[in-house]
This record gives C-alpha cells, sequence and structure tokens, in this order.
C-alpha cells in the first residue's frame, strides 16, 4: 500500500469534525468493528459488543514525533504508526485502535492504512499470520497470490473473479492457523484495488469504482457488488507470482518455500521491532507451519494483460490435480 507522502490539503480545524463523530458497525476478519471513522469498504452489521473499537482522537506519538515522513514504533501493549500526510494511529492490545488524522484529512484517505498496516497488525496482534498478498475461494478451498510489488497480484485476483470465482480478500490475507491441519483464511471485504491499465483490460462489471482519494494513489478501489466469500474458506495453493514468456505452475523445494512465506508475511514489512525474540519464534513457526502444510508454487505470469486469461486456466488446471 502507498500512501502519500506529502499532504496537498490545507489544515482546517479538527474541533468540531471530531464532536460529530459516531458510531458505526461493521464485520471484517471475522470480527465486528465499532468506527468512528466511516468505512464503507466495509460490511455493515448490527451494534453489538464489538472484537474491535476504531476512535477518532489525540494521539501522543512517543518522544515525539519523527521528522520523516513515516515513523514506527512497537511497544509490548501497544504499537504507534505515523504518516505525515495521513495520520497518526496507536494499537492497544489488538482490540483498538486510535486515529488521530493531520490536518484536513478526511475519513477516505484514513481508511487506506486503517485497513492495510494498521489492521494487518491488530490481526498478527491477535495470533493469525497475516500475508501481504491476495486471495480468491475457488470451489470450497482457496488460492493465495503473493509476490513483489508489480508481480500482479490483485489483477490475477481480478482475473479469476471475472472467471466466477470469488473474492477474499486483497492485500492483507489473515489466517487461522489454530487448525494445524486445516489452515483457513478469513475474509475481508468486497473491494479490489486496481491501476487503470489492469482495470480496463479484466472489466469487473458487478464492480462499482470509488473516487479517488488522493492524487499520489494510482490505484482505484472496486467495490464488488458480487463475487466476494464472506465466510473462511481452507487455503489450497499459495502462489508466488513472477513475471514470465508464459503461463506455467512449478512447485517450490521445502527450503525455499519458508523463506517466500517469511519474505511475504506482513509483520516482516516493519523490521527487527515489530518482532522482538518471543514474537519471533511464533511468527517463524506459523511460517513454517503453512510452508510446510500448504507448500509454496511457483507462478509465472505472461508479460501483457491480454494474457491474464492464461494464468487463470494454468491455476484451475493446477487446483483439479488435487491436494499435493
Amino acid at each position: 500500500m502507498n500512501l502519500p507522502m506529502a499532504s496537498l490539503a490545507e489544515p482546517e480545524p479538527q474541533t468540531t469534525a471530531m464532536s460529530r463523530r459516531v458510531r458505526h458497525f461493521y464485520k471484517t476478519y471475522g470480527l465486528v468493528v465499532s468506527s468512528e471513522v466511516v468505512l464503507p469498504e466495509l460490511e455493515p452489521t448490527t451494534p453489538t459488543a464489538p472484537d474491535l473499537e476504531i476512535a477518532v482522537g489525540p494521539v501522543d506519538f512517543p518522544d515525539g514525533a519523527s521528522q520523516g515522513a513515516t515513523a514506527f514504533r512497537f511497544e509490548a501493549a501497544r504499537q504507534y504508526l505515523s504518516w505525515q500526510a495521513v495520520g497518526t494511529f496507536m494499537i492497544s492490545d489488538a482490540n483498538r485502535i486510535d486515529v488521530d488524522p493531520a490536518p484536513g484529512i478526511e475519513d477516505p484517505l484514513l481508511a487506506f492504512p486503517l485497513l492495510g498496516p494498521v489492521m494487518a497488525l491488530v490481526l498478527h496482534g491477535r495470533g493469525l499470520l497475516v500475508m501481504h498478498a491476495s486471495a480468491i475461494a475457488v470451489n470450497g478451498g482457496s488460492v493465495i497470490f503473493m509476490g513483489d510489488k508489480g508481480a500482479g497480484k490483485s489483477t490475477a485476483a481480478g482475473a479469476m473473479i471475472r472467471a466466477g470465482h470469488r473474492l477474499l480478500t486483497d492485500d492483507v490475507v489473515a489466517l487461522d492457523l489454530s487448525d494445524p491441519e486445516r489452515p483457513m483464511i478469513l475474509p475481508g471485504f468486497p473491494q479490489l484495488k486496481l491501476a487503470a491499465d489492469a482495470a480496463g483490460a479484466i472489466r469487473l462489471e458487478q464492480a462499482e469504482v470509488r473516487p479517488q482519494v488522493h492524487p499520489q494513489i494510482d490505484k482505484a478501489q472496486h467495490r464488488l457488488r458480487g463475487g466476494f466469500a464472506a465466510e473462511a474458506v481452507p487455503v489450497s495453493r499459495i502462489y508466488m507470482l513472477e513475471r514470465g514468456g508464459r503461463a506455467a505452475i512449478s512447485p517450490l523445494t521445502g527450503a525455499d518455500a519458508l523463506p517466500a512465506i517469511i519474505k511475504f508475511s506482513y509483520v516482516t514489512r516493519f523490521g527487527r521491532q515489530a518482532l522482538p525474540a518471543d514474537l519471533a519464534a511464533k511468527h517463524l513457526s506459523q511460517c513454517a507451519r503453512i510452508a510446510g502444510r500448504i507448500g509454496v508454487s511457483r507462478l509465472e505470469v505472461p508479460a501483457g494483460l491480454a494474457r491474464i486469461d492464461e494464468a487463470v486456466a494454468a491455476i484451475e488446471a493446477d487446483l483439479t490435480r488435487g491436494t499435493r
């Protein structure tokens, strides 16, 4: 997720806006969320005791805010994330997020970090293995797409949706490993972020394109009106996307699968400070469990959006061969 490095908005008084805040109730990743930030990306739900609260108010970054564009600080019970152009976020005990917007910043832009890295850290804190990836439900199972920036994770997910499969989650994939024999993907919310060229090539008819929230955010938000899987689904395949001359799938060896899972786990993006010794050991154990149980395959995606359906056909053929 790329956040703007500099704010283009003029400072506005925040006091009045904060006093008008009301709570909205949503469901995502198996949680009931009570939020003072409006999050139309999420599915609404009946007001009840929340698993996660999101409140708007002042947040004091320990030792003062960084002079740079971003700043992170991790403590035992609290995590702080600050983007100069967007705002500061404090996670407390994985069940509360305090949001302090930068001057002039409104809810649509706050949603980008809230539903990306901030939510990923909340889910990690609740004991889930969180991947920076996209996931699609297919015939009672699911596939995960992970890869470097620009590898085409969301594009592959969009092509799978167009082929009749359903979105589980985009960008943040939360894996429940409470049953070691049956890793499950928790459904996120019905939105896919696509670059303009990918959106033009795939043309998701059942999607509503939401307005651009900032000139520096290049991907558009596609809110799905259908094609969303609202229930947890077991993991069938994990694909690491790479560009290639033809659509091809090849399993990685066991020695290569674990480093790939670690590399694309979300928490590793924050460096060693996010994984002190005891948490690092647990995280390694989770990554090893999913690598050993599911494995990882390299998925070569042909260059050129006109050939993305070749990758879809290769995935569908791979799934028909059953569990490895």
